[in-house]
């Protein structure tokens, strides 16, 4: 992965807190496309954390594989247990209208690895917390990752999810549900 391509795939919330907080999402999404831009927004972005020779990386930890697809993957098996009983038409379409229809059936496939006891019977509600409990696992889990690779995930994601500050519950059970996660994610790689 170049530094263009950590400009370029930067969450505009990430660029923004690093630019001006004022600056419209347009203008940022036009700024990320200027390569001559890219990376010098991309060390900006990096700051301490840039790679020694500024030039290509290694693709990040998740294998460039959307950050926010895997927390919800992680948090619909930490939520398994409200999926399951969650069954009424109208609120199963709710929930899936907010994590999609993969990361509700592989949750419920993966019941048995489920973490949170209580169930939530509210779609808006559950989807909230599979949307928290899922970045926190994936934080949790990039804990245990050097600083720039740790960034580097981080820097596709919007500013202030769980991701930055994981609950110590999340570190418990990260690497499990982490690794199911990435997991499928390969095998469905491999089916393209």
């Amino acid at each position: 992965m170049s530094l263009s391509d950590v400009a370029a795939l930067a969450h505009p919330s990430r660029l923004a807190a690093c630019l001006d907080p004022a600056l419209s999402a347009a203008t940022l999404v036009q700024l990320q496309k200027r390569p001559r831009l890219q990376p010098k927004l991309a060390e900006l972005l990096l700051g301490s954390e840039m790679h020694a020779n500024g030039s290509c990386m290694e693709p990040d930890l998740l294998g460039g594989r959307d950050p926010r697809r895997v927390a919800l993957f992680a948090g619909s098996v930490w939520h398994a247990r409200s999926l399951l009983k969650l069954v009424s038409k109208s609120h199963l379409t709710s929930l899936v209208d907010h994590i999609g229809a993969d990361a509700h059936a592989f949750g419920i496939r993966h019941l048995a690895q489920a973490i949170a006891n209580s169930l939530i019977a509210d779609p808006k509600e559950l989807a909230q917390q599979i949307d928290h409990d899922g970045h926190a696992c994936l934080g949790a889990w990039l804990n245990d990752s050097t600083a720039l690779e740790r960034t580097r995930v981080l820097l596709r994601l919007p500013v202030g999810t769980a991701a930055e500050n994981p609950a110590p519950e999340h570190s418990k059970a990260s690497g499990q549900l982490l690794w199911l996660v990435l997991a499928h994610l390969e095998t469905e790689n491999l089916a393209i």
